[in-house]
């Protein structure tokens, strides 16, 4: 079977996918603090959940490329 290339926009995403979303939710609770308790409680999980993500994404994609 032929391996099919993939897009920059592929690569880019699997790379920094989770960090964009983890930067959405940052500046959504930055714009909303205060608004709503339990508003505020979920998007600063969303920003612990998808920044570690985005931390673990980027170590494993460095490993992959230097290892």
């Amino acid at each position: 079977m032929e391996e099919k290339k993939q897009s920059k926009l592929e690569k880019w995403r699997m790379k920094y996918g989770s960090l964009a979303v983890a930067l959405g939710c940052l500046y959504s609770l930055i714009v909303t603090w205060g608004e709503g308790w339990l508003f505020t409680a979920i998007m600063i999980l969303g920003v612990f959940i998808c920044g570690s993500f985005a931390i673990f994404d980027l170590k494993n994609s460095t490993y992959n490329r230097i290892g």
